[in-house]
């Protein structure tokens, strides 16, 4: 009987440092977190959980999600993207042109896309590598560049009469998960991938962790760091020809408000601005966060206006984290 008890307590034991093992991580946290709010919002409104709304929910924080992804590879090299809506903008009207104009192939219509979106963000990586220049001050003017194109191009009116094949990539749904979240989950488990287990991803950390002692033992940084911004870019196009897909046209407004939201996920996910820290899971999670703090504000009949103070408070608590995270690690 002792036996028993004692291998039982011993069991109980080992439950409890598994979920503190879990629960102790900062992507572990987080999930709890979003688990809470999650149950809250179900129980003050049961519509949260009806099929409809959670496929809107999932589909939407799956756009910013793969944006994140690559701001949060910029991030942990110590640099930062200020330039993702817009790129994510300026591909999805670029693919949008050429599917209506150009008797391309849809699908190598997306492709292009895609491949001008790393251009964009190689560009980017070479001013502030090769130029010597900031990272803030290249992407925030690259940013504009884009965004002015973007009004060149549509003249401000939304290019439309696309081609009803690609809308699957923006509507699809592979049976109750919508095609953009499949996209998100293909992607964060690859470079979840190249992060643990490849010399790559080992390159990135260091060239944010100490740059300097990172070029001392031969690790090409200006390389690495044009290949994060392509990556980012690439990243950001993707996101914004999905959307297209989704709403049948190329909207100028396309990536907007996407800045803030995709370094705010990573943020709160445990990539540090300062870099050299950071994981895909949590920027995932932390993005989910965000969207169902978006979509509880409207289903509590919250006015919209008050969303953007609300992201505003969020960035500010994950600013203010990433300090907390910094000094600790100090």
């Amino acid at each position: 009987m002792d036996k028993v008890a004692g291998k039982e307590g011993s069991n109980a034991q080992l439950m409890r440092k598994k979920l503190r093992a879990i629960f102790g991580t900062t992507e572990g946290g987080l999930f709890l977190i979003l688990l809470l709010i999650c149950v809250l919002l179900a129980f003050v409104r049961p519509n949260f959980v009806d099929s409809y709304n959670m496929g809107i929910l999932i589909r939407q924080f799956s756009f910013i999600a793969i944006v994140a992804l690559g701001q949060t590879l910029v991030l942990i090299t110590g640099g930062i993207d200020l330039s993702v809506g817009a790129v994510a903008g300026f591909c999805a009207i670029v693919t949008s042109w050429m599917m209506v104009n150009t008797g391309f192939d849809p699908f190598l219509c997306v492709v292009l896309g895609v491949m001008i979106g790393a251009l964009c963000g190689m560009l980017n990586g070479v001013f502030i590598t090769k130029v010597d220049l900031n990272p803030f001050i290249v992407t925030l003017a690259s940013g504009e560049i884009f965004a002015g194109l973007i009004l060149v191009i549509t003249k401000g009116w939304a290019i439309r009469n696309l081609p009803e094949s690609i809308m699957f990539l923006g509507q699809g749904m592979v049976g109750p998960i919508p095609v953009p979240f499949i996209f998100l989950i293909v992607l964060a488990v690859f470079f979840s991938y190249i992060l643990r287990s490849t010399p790559f991803g080992r390159y990135i950390y260091a060239v944010g962790g100490n740059e300097s002692a990172a070029r001392l033992v031969g690790i090409r940084v200006h390389n690495v760091k044009i290949s994060v911004y392509a990556i980012s870019g690439a990243l950001s196009a993707l996101a914004g020809i999905l959307l297209v897909a989704r709403l049948e046209a190329g909207q100028p407004t396309i990536g907007e408000g996407w800045l803030m939201s995709s370094i705010t996920a990573a943020i709160i996910g445990g990539t540090l601005l300062s870099g050299g820290q950071g994981r895909i899971v949590g920027t995932v999670i932390g993005a989910a966060l965000m969207g169902v703090l978006a979509n509880a504000i409207v289903l509590l009949s919250v006015s919209p206006y008050w969303e953007r103070v609300i992201i505003g408070a969020v960035v500010l608590f994950a600013i203010g984290l990433d300090r907390v995270r910094r000094r600790r690690a100090a």
